[in-house]
């Protein structure tokens, strides 16, 4: 039965975040009562799929917030009380539609048990009975509207789940501070470039660079929002363990992206991992120039990994340590699953602090950060 299926699956997630993942499971809510089921149903007027039930009576949804539990699309569980909250806003969106519209974009027997938060967004499921796409899996998407094909049931999708879960890394499942995430790196362009290729004369035409950055650059604390616990912990941290850890980083950019094989390139890295300090930047020195007939071979060779790293790499190399270090990070996530574990790493890995809320920035007092609009807040809530 599919039922027995839904148990199955969730026992195997449960073990598996339970082990790797213990702050996410923390978040999945305790059973729902048969009741408030009954509840629901009877307010939307539908009957909920066996494997919905199924699932209900397993974990009621999942608390909000950065570390809840969510599925490989980003999709956030939902409780009870949640999936008809939503499933009545999405009716209401589509309460003009005809029969045909309603059947691709959002049809009243349509559930909502999952949801991206930021828009519309999420997992649904068909629970118009008598047909054979009854307990269906598909997604809502604001611009297109329901896309079903996702699986027959949800016994069915809870399944693939596990098995994502269980092949880690390989099917997009990482663990980072005790926290699930689902991540995805685009594999590098075929390499391209030598060492040996002469830097330009005077005279050709190349983009120039931003070189306005200075190493004493105030950071918009916004910068730092999405990395989490990660841009609190740089936040903290004193401003030398912060500049060893952007010189790590770019390196690791560097390698990664192909830029280390420039001499001009390497040079200027070890220049730092030294501590000496980079000569004032000009548009015509041979390292930038380096860069910039980078850039031009880049957008040629449609090789954006290598463009964003040209374009950050002056800010590595010349300017603040903490914006170094946001813009490392932007481009390893495109690279590689690992760039939290190579952050923390990077850094020394010291215990991690909680995931900021605005009282954090707030009360924060590092001058390389400008967290301004958060005091005035503070101040103001604090009356």
């Amino acid at each position: 039965m599919t039922k027995d299926l839904v148990q199955d699956s969730w026992n195997r997630i449960d073990e598996w975040l339970r082990e790797h993942a213990p702050r996410t499971f923390a978040t999945l809510g305790p059973p729902a009562g048969h009741e408030e089921i009954a509840a629901a149903e009877k307010e939307l007027g539908v009957a909920f799929p066996p494997d919905l039930v199924a699932s209900l009576l397993r974990h009621n949804g999942a608390l909000e917030g950065a570390e809840a539990f969510r599925f490989s699309t980003h999709d956030r569980l939902l409780a009870v009380s949640e999936i008809v909250g939503d499933t009545r806003f999405m009716r209401g969106i589509a309460e003009d539609l005809d029969e045909e519209e309603a059947e691709y974009y959002w049809h009243h027997a349509y559930l909502k048990f999952g949801s991206y938060g930021v828009t519309a967004d999420g997992l649904t499921i068909d629970c118009r009975r008598g047909r054979g796409s009854y307990g269906a899996i598909g997604r809502f998407f604001d611009e297109s509207g329901t896309d079903f094909g996702r699986a027959d049931s949800l016994g069915e999708y809870l399944a693939e789940l596990a098995d994502q879960l269980e092949s880690g890394q390989d099917a997009g499942a990482v663990t980072f501070n005790g926290r699930l995430f689902w991540e995805c790196a685009r594999p590098p362009r075929p390499e391209w470039g030598s060492a040996d290729d002469p830097l330009p004369g005077p005279d050709e035409q190349l983009p120039e660079l931003n070189l306005s950055c200075s190493p004493t650059e105030v950071l918009p604390v916004g910068l730092l929002g999405g990395l989490e616990e990660l841009g609190a912990l740089l936040a903290i941290l004193p401003r030398e363990q912060v500049a060893e850890g952007a010189r790590k980083q770019l390196r690791r950019v560097a390698v990664e992206t192909g830029l280390n094989k420039y001499p001009e390139i390497k040079s200027a890295l070890d220049a730092l991992d030294r501590g000496e300090a980079p000569p004032r930047p000009e548009q015509s020195g041979p390292l930038a120039l380096r860069l910039r007939t980078v850039l031009v071979q880049a957008n040629s060779h449609r090789d954006d990994h290598r463009r964003w790293a040209v374009e950050k790499m002056a800010h590595g190399i010349w300017g603040s340590p903490y914006r170094s270090v946001c813009e490392s990070a932007s481009i390893r996530r495109r690279l590689t699953v690992d760039w939290r574990a190579d952050l923390h790493a990077d850094l020394g890995n010291p215990p991690l602090p909680p995931i900021p809320a605005d009282r954090f920035w707030g009360t924060l007092r590092n001058p390389a950060i400008d967290s301004s609009g958060y005091a005035a807040r503070y101040i103001q809530d604090q009356g």
